[in-house]
């Protein structure tokens, strides 16, 4: 293999690729990329065997096609400290040579046909929905997604494809975070995408996308890159069930105002007990130790009588810093049951603190 490519546009693919590497284990071929020039165009592939990205680019010379691996890291490193120029790769014997005028390195190679398959979208069905509406969902849910928990299946979040809309679906146990999309297809569809995809899926899903499944993986292709993941296999916890069917108030509430009111509580405590009177909303701190903080905000709630409610306030703070509304409405059955935020298409049924 022979190519000469631009230094800006080599780092641009390599950075996409790191996040897919094997780090613990340099001993790895996951540790490496894999590099294929074919024609006119250069593939750059990364997998940790879990997750893996294929970026494409028309903008090299090949000179001689071919195949080749390097440590991502370590190419990564070398490509970004040169200047942005004109650099060339080649392959000799078992070693990549990397140049750019008086400037030469050398990394060693291990054997491209031990790189790991991606899976093939042949005979895989696939469905429609628009890339843009799928990562703005994404964002929103994300912070709901569990980390380490035991039950598995809590460790990613739920895209529950319906025959008129989607679900994206994700839990803590102590929150759940729902968006809705309008969106035709031809059956019902459960797929479990684990966090560390759905956190790659918000840097990359900008193109149009096509999207294909099976019963272990997930499959994104544009014309700039392939994306894959593995599913998680297990059961999801039968989420609309947990959604209240009734709330016995709906206050609708200024967004930037409880942003605020919370924020200066939480130097203090991240628990907070939130009172609504009829014309006022008391924000107040909740531990243990001898510091307490409290504010207040002139608000008609059009209540008759005091309510109140103990929150942890990262949970609601993570609903109100991903609305594009400036209000949303606050749903309320009793303090000790679990209360709703809605904004839109956008809904997070939180589970109260006991005091």
């Amino acid at each position: 293999m022979k190519i000469t490519i631009n230094k800006s546009v080599l780092e641009n693919m390599l950075i996409n690729t790191l996040p897919y590497l094997e780090k613990k284990d340099l001993s790895q071929i996951t540790s490496h990329i894999l590099i294929n020039a074919f024609e006119d165009t250069l593939d750059i592939k990364s997998t940790d065997f879990e997750i893996g990205i294929e970026i494409f680019s028309k903008n090299v010379k090949i000179n001689e096609p071919g195949t080749a691996t390097a440590n991502g890291k370590k190419l990564f490193d070398i490509i970004k400290i040169l200047k942005d120029s004109e650099v060339n790769l080649e392959t000799i014997n078992d070693y990549l040579y990397i140049k750019q005028k008086h400037s030469k390195f050398k990394l060693p190679m291990f054997n491209p046909s031990e790189f790991p398959e991606f899976p093939s979208i042949q005979n895989k069905p696939k469905f429609e929905i628009n890339s843009s509406a799928l990562v703005r969902s994404i964002k929103k849910i994300a912070p709901a997604i569990d980390t380490n928990n035991p039950k598995f299946e809590l460790n990613g979040a739920l895209i529950d494809i319906k025959e008129d809309h989607i679900n994206i679906v994700a839990t803590d146990t102590k929150r759940l975070a729902l968006v809705k999309i309008e969106n035709s297809s031809e059956k019902d569809i459960s797929l479990i995408i684990p966090k560390k995809a759905i956190t790659e899926i918000q840097k990359i899903f900008f193109d149009e996308i096509e999207i294909y499944y099976d019963e272990n993986s997930f499959i994104a292709i544009s014309a700039n890159f392939k994306f894959f993941t593995k599913l998680i296999n297990g059961k999801y916890p039968d989420y609309e069930r947990i959604i209240p069917k009734e709330m016995d108030k709906r206050l609708l509430l200024n967004r930037d105002k409880f942003i605020e009111a919370i924020k200066q509580i939480w130097v203090v405590s991240q628990d907070i007990k939130v009172t609504f009177k009829p014309d006022l909303i008391v924000f107040e701190s909740l531990n243990d130790s001898n510091i307490e903080a409290k504010t207040e905000i002139e608000f008609d709630t059009g209540l008759k009588e005091d309510i109140y409610l103990a929150i942890n306030s990262k949970h609601v703070i993570d609903f109100l810093s991903n609305i594009e509304k400036s209000s949303f409405t606050l749903g309320y059955n009793d303090s000790t049951l679990p209360f709703t935020l809605e904004s839109e298409n956008f809904l997070t049924i939180i589970m109260p603190i006991m005091i």
